[in-house]
């Protein structure tokens, strides 16, 4: 029996569907079709139910993943004990949010590419929605949101939370401490509607029966800072990304007599039955981000300005 067909329908099934796991195999999709009809030849029986529009294992499909499972398994256990996992000479699909993008993904991957120089990356820098909704497809294999994923064969780890802070213009803010009423009165701006900063922040507004002059909502980083440059007005983003953009920009980490609440971060996977390197990856990652964020935090005295 070829594993890779195998494989194949592993991923079809864990997937739910022929296209999304063409996807992630790196196949075309009559490919994946051939490799699956080959299975089924084979073992004298059909694993997919074609007579519905929607996706659905036949009985003998839903038995046979179990064996797949275990195949798959079996074969992971034999290369690692025969030492075929020494090296990582593969793709990976890694997603995250800005807020990570700009607070130690870069020099986590700057990490990985001497770690493991065999790594392939293709990265996407996505809102939380459309990044949990790609690795329920299977469409990327790792991603760092603000929210975990859910969905069969998808796993959530809690990274390091991020500190939010208000950032303002040196030359315009020049106050010490600000008051929640203060701020309210400004421009501020923060990520997208329905987004986890967004929500908090105008949930602190209303536990304090205040009301904010404008929230704007505005899913870059890069772009927040150039408005805050240009006297636009202030805006509330995670310490640390502050912090690293301080070096290219001028700007100022405004304190508050109001605690804000922090940006949580979950990086979500799919495991992969035939190789380790998804959990590898998750392993290096927890580690990197909870000793960046770990630093941050021992190194923060007040507010800086710079």
């Amino acid at each position: 029996m070829n594993l890779r067909f195998v494989e194949a329908f592993y991923w079809v099934a864990s997937l739910k569907s022929v296209t999304r796991a063409a996807e992630k195999l790196f196949l075309t999709q009559s490919a994946m079709s051939s490799r699956i009809s080959t299975l089924e030849e084979e073992l004298g029986v059909l694993l997919l139910d074609r007579s519905e529009k929607q996706f659905r294992l036949t009985a003998a499909g839903a038995r046979f993943l179990v064996f797949a499972e275990k195949l798959l398994a079996l074969q992971r256990e034999a290369k690692s004990e025969m030492g075929a996992a020494t090296t990582m000479a593969v793709a990976m699909r890694i997603g995250a949010i800005e807020s990570v993008l700009h607070s130690w993904l870069i020099p986590w991957l700057e990490k990985l590419r001497i770690d493991y120089p065999g790594l392939e990356l293709e990265l996407a820098v996505e809102t939380t929605p459309i990044l949990t909704d790609q690795v329920q497809r299977g469409t990327l294999d790792l991603v760092f949101a603000a929210m975990p994923a859910s969905g069969d064969g998808v796993r959530n780890h809690a990274l390091p939370a991020m500190e939010m802070v208000f950032v303002g213009n040196p030359t315009l803010h020049k106050k010490r401490n600000y008051r929640l009423g203060e701020l309210a009165d400004m421009e501020l701006m923060t990520f997208q509607k329905g987004s986890q900063p967004h929500v908090t922040l105008l949930d602190l507004f209303r536990q304090h029966s205040l009301e904010p002059k404008k929230v704007h909502a505005i899913s870059s980083i890069s772009a927040m800072v150039q408005l805050v440059q240009g006297g636009f007005g202030v805006a509330l983003l995670p310490r640390i990304a502050a912090q690293r953009l301080t070096a290219s920009a001028k700007l100022k980490l405004l304190s508050s007599d109001t605690a804000l609440k922090d940006l949580p971060i979950y990086v979500s996977y799919r495991t992969d039955p035939t190789a380790t390197t998804v959990e590898t990856l998750v392993k290096s990652a927890v580690e990197f981000a909870g000793g960046t964020m770990g630093a941050q935090r021992g190194t923060k005295k007040g507010v800086a300005k710079l």
